[in-house]
């Protein structure tokens, strides 16, 4: 019988098969999923995602189902794009699915922080290192006629760049590819993303986001995800919206700083996490694995938004040896007083200017005002804020059939 062909994401067969023998969840790269058609020491396909969800991968529903005794490896019954499926299921990041049911075989590691503070720094610095040198390395130059897209007309890197040092990391990595930010007119990221590409002396193309795009927005990252909560349709927004003028312009990749927050500790509930209760844990570095923890769902929301917008992401910072890494830090390596980051702005230091490396930055929903418009638009529209979710009702009437009643206002 001919082998059903492999296909997979991210990684090639013969490093999944191993990390699958061998149980390691950070075997190189950034991350994998898909088809493992011939699995060492297991009978039969298996369907796999890595242990950080990096790479979105659905199943049918029904295939899940041990009753049903449905295939999920079966043609079909499985996809990269949840659109793709009647009734799509995630996946479940670290986990093989097979015939036989779905069974966790990747946890993150765990390795006790570093005892030697210059030791955990400078394992920082060389994963970084060598992450943003394979970016530099894969990058393909723009187009000499300015269209942004590859020498050869197969497209080329452009960069999500909103002004702070998860960014400036990344787009100093790639001089030559152009930088975007999305905002409403006067947002905190698109001030920040234009200083910061003034003092990097980079090109920098601003996307104005206005209502109208707001609203398309809305309906094509929800049509995207699967998701309408004001929260993530806020989040995604932004990226769909860069992405998508990146890809106007002929590019087909986007280098994201996606990750670094969650690794390095650059959330405000892990600077004293004991008196914070949106966390469980009481010392920094449970609370940033607590972060760590939620990044496979909001990975998956950005990716398929990005991809909607007809780039595919790139995120050197959610390497595996960055990740492996990251892990390891001391709470002081993480926050640091007031200073959260500590590690990766020390890293950033020697390779962007210091008004990038010491940014604050907001969260993209804040920064670039979509939550605040958002909220503008629903109101507008009839949804008062003394309504329980009125965003949260807004948003279901503006991806439905009809359109609420005010949206035609500007």
């Amino acid at each position: 019988m001919t082998p059903q062909p492999t296909e997979l994401r991210g990684a090639s067969a013969d490093r999944v098969r191993v990390a699958l023998r061998d149980g390691d969840p950070l075997p190189g790269g950034r991350g994998f999923a898909g088809l493992l058609a011939d699995p060492l020491d297991r009978e039969g396909p298996v369907l796999v995602r890595d242990v950080l969800g990096r790479e979105p991968l659905f199943v049918e529903a029904a295939a899940l189902d041990a009753e049903t005794e449905a295939d999920p490896t079966a043609p079909g019954a499985w996809s990269f794009d949840r659109t793709d499926l009647a009734d799509p299921a995630s996946v479940p990041a670290g986990s093989v699915v097979s015939a036989s049911g779905t069974e966790r075989v990747w946890r993150l590691p765990d390795p006790g922080p570093a005892t030697d503070r210059d030791t955990a720094l400078s394992a920082v610095d060389n994963a970084v290192s060598a992450a943003l040198d394979d970016l530099t390395s894969s990058a393909r130059p723009a187009g000499n006629d300015g269209s942004g897209g590859g020498a050869d007309g197969d497209g080329g890197l452009a960069v999500a760049f909103s002004g702070g040092v998860d960014s400036g990391l990344v787009a100093a990595a790639v001089p030559e590819a152009p930088c975007y930010v999305a905002g409403f007119e006067g947002s905190h990221d698109v001030s920040a993303a234009r200083d910061a590409a003034s003092a990097m002396e980079r090109d920098l193309r601003v996307v104005e986001i206005t209502h109208e795009d707001l609203r398309r927005g809305v309906r094509a990252v929800a049509a995207a995800t699967g998701r309408r909560n004001p929260m993530d349709v806020a989040i995604a927004v932004p990226l769909y919206l860069t992405a998508e003028a990146a890809a106007a312009d002929g590019f087909d990749r986007l280098a994201v700083g996606q990750g670094a927050d969650e690794l390095f500790g650059g959330y405000s509930k892990v600077v004293d996490p004991a008196e914070d209760p949106r966390v469980d844990a009481d010392t920094v570095r449970g609370a940033r694995t607590e972060t760590v923890r939620t990044l496979p769902d909001q990975l998956e929301r950005d990716v398929l938004a990005l991809r909607a917008a007809g780039v595919e992401p790139v995120t050197p910072l959610l390497d595996d040896r960055v990740v492996a890494a990251a892990l390891a830090l001391p709470d002081d390596l993480l926050v640091g007083g007031d200073e959260r980051k500590v590690a990766l702005r020390r890293v950033a230091a020697g390779r962007v200017p210091e008004s990038v490396h010491a940014a604050d930055k907001k969260a993209v929903q804040y920064g670039t005002y979509v939550s605040r418009e958002l909220d503008r638009l629903a109101r507008r529209a009839g949804y008062k804020r003394r309504m329980d979710d009125h965003v949260g009702t807004y948003v279901e009437a503006l991806c439905s059939e009809e359109k609420p009643a005010g949206e035609g206002r500007s």
